[in-house]
């Protein structure tokens, strides 16, 4: 039952996310290039046909989409924790009572719970001085969280995972949420510094983009290539650490539930995480509402500064995603490998060597290079129309740029979102159906089913994990290249420089918001779907 949970969590997700990230791209691509390129009019300028649409996409996108896809992550990672707690108990008879058993499951909603109260606590910490940078007091209420997380890990596995036999085991799994809280941060602030535009890879792009939109994006893909190798070595420390910890508690088979209680840490601040990433569409549809309703520049500087942080807060938040579906993706392999095991079929190992299946493998990296590719292709198709109807409007009645005439926003915004769910149709019937049809085929024409399937899972993650953190950051660091670049710099709002940024940022929109956020759901989708549908394949 707890598995049919995890799995509705994750096709939700992946409708919400990928829907939702080709609404707002779309309209963001539409109104960009037909706005502030053809036309020349500033960003969110009430003549822009395409505006409300644009702005409406930032929640679709950021608020719904996001949530979504940290439910799920959660949602995954309390089935595969409590899988796995049901295994340490059975591989350790005797050695827990009946009610400290119950407590084992239990013990990844009582970390959630703690979790929730820690970012409580973290959001009302958030408060800056006019003169402060808004990203440090959002990273104080982030610590604040986190520090309480910490101390709430502590207490509950010296509570629920402290069996008489082995005194010494809760504290080997106190130190795994440590690590997996720690791992948090280190992706808070490694994202930091790929998207802000304080630091060296935001500057790089911004400053070749004097030379053109060609250098700038050659700069911004080598940076989104760069930035995959830190979140990578992070993630790698952090299952090796917590897997070798909790190994070390004396208990049985413990080291994989060592991971769990990582992942369980890591998700802990996710509420805080989720409240920094809804920051980035309020702060710019703030933006939006001062430019339409022509407020002073002064103010428009305000929330421009704001704009520029919830872009990096959007930023970090998918970084934090993508580890934690990381985490979450190697639990659920576990737990599918545990389940397959129960199904008369252990698999002690998954042997690459045999042709089979290493092809299943190299079918599990393909599927993330082609579901991407449809994400991107479908922002494409829905901007094109967007475009289209923008440049109709403009001809068709020229009162609208001279602000005597009122545009038909809502033709926009119909358009955005009959274009955003046909076009998700295709990469989300290629999520769900691609595991199954890989499953039943080679069980039944090679009658290794579960071990290729074990292969396509294993090495889709892995590609699925280096192309959403090279789609999320690349986009993110695109996006302040710009911001940069609108402070002033390299000749400020309407220069060449900047126009070629802008050039760099819309190629940037759907790596982003689209395609990125997509994988997170569609890696965790991919072990749900295998996990629910286990016994097809053995």
């Amino acid at each position: 039952m707890i598995v049919g949970y995890g799995f509705g969590a994750s096709f939700v997700a992946l409708f919400a996310q990928l829907g939702g990230g080709i609404y707002t791209k779309a309209a963001d691509v539409g109104a960009d290039l037909v706005g502030k390129v053809e036309a020349g009019i500033p960003e969110d300028d009430p003549r822009n046909p395409a505006v409300i649409a644009d702005l409406v996409g930032d929640n679709v996108g950021d608020c719904a989409g996001r949530g979504a896809d940290l439910f799920e992550s959660t949602a995954a990672e309390n089935i595969g924790a409590m899988i796995l707690g049901s295994g340490l108990a059975l591989a350790n008879p005797g050695l827990f009572s009946p009610q400290q058993v119950v407590g084992l499951m239990l013990f990844p909603l009582v970390a959630r719970a703690f979790g929730l109260v820690a970012s409580i606590i973290g959001v009302l910490v958030v408060k800056a001085r006019e003169d402060e940078d808004p990203m440090h007091a959002l990273n104080r209420g982030y610590m604040w969280t986190a520090v309480l997380a910490a101390l709430g890990f502590v207490g509950g596995t010296y509570w629920l995972l402290n069996p008489p036999a082995h005194p010494d085991a809760w504290w080997h799994f106190a130190l795994c949420g440590v690590i997996g809280i720690a791992t948090s941060i280190a992706f808070v602030y490694i994202t930091q510094y790929y998207t802000e535009y304080r630091y060296r890879p935001v500057k790089s792009i911004a400053a070749a983009s004097v030379t053109g939109p060609a250098t700038n994006i050659i700069a911004g893909f080598a940076v989104a290539l760069e930035c995959t190798a830190l979140p990578t070595v992070t993630i790698s420390a952090a299952i090796i650490a917590s897997y070798k910890l909790g190994a070390s508690s004396g208990l049985a088979h413990s080291g994989l539930f060592g991971t769990a209680v990582a992942t369980m840490g890591m998700l802990g601040t996710a509420a805080y995480i989720l409240a920094m990433d809804t920051f980035g569409p309020i702060t710019d549809n703030a933006g939006g509402i001062i430019e339409m309703s022509h407020q002073p520049e002064d103010i428009r500087r305000r929330t421009d500064r704001l704009d520029a942080v919830g872009n990096t807060t959007k930023a970090l938040t998918k970084g934090y995603a993508i580890g934690s579906a990381a985490l979450a993706a190697f639990l659920l392999f576990s737990a599918f490998l545990d389940e397959v095991a129960a199904l008369g079929s252990p698999l002690a190992a998954v042997d690459i060597s045999k042709p089979e299946v290493f092809v299943g493998g190299l079918l599990g990296a393909m599927l993330v290079f082609w579901f991407s590719a449809l994400a991107i292709s479908a922002v494409t198709k829905a901007a094109v129309s967007v475009i289209q109807e923008v440049r109709r409007q403009f001809q068709a009645d020229p009162g609208i740029l001279k602000g005597t005439s009122r545009p038909d926003y809502g033709r926009a915004v119909d358009i955005v979102t009959i274009g955003a769910l046909k076009a998700m149709v295709a990469p989300g019937l290629l999520a769900v159906g691609m595991p199954i049809a890989v499953g039943l085929v080679f069980k039944v024409l090679f009658h290794v089913g579960a071990e290729t399937v074990a292969s396509f899972l294993m090495v889709g993650t892995i590609g699925g994990i280096l192309m959403a953190t090279l789609l999320n950051n690349g986009g993110g660091a695109w996006d302040n290249a710009k911001k940069f670049i609108e402070t002033g710099e390299y000749g400020g709002k309407g220069s060449p420089t900047h126009k070629a940024a802008v050039v760099g940022d819309t190629v940037g929109d759907p790596f982003k918001d689209t395609a990125g956020p997509s994988l997170h759901v569609l890696i965790k989708l991919l072990s749900t779907v295998t996990l629910v549908l286990a016994p097809l394949f053995v």
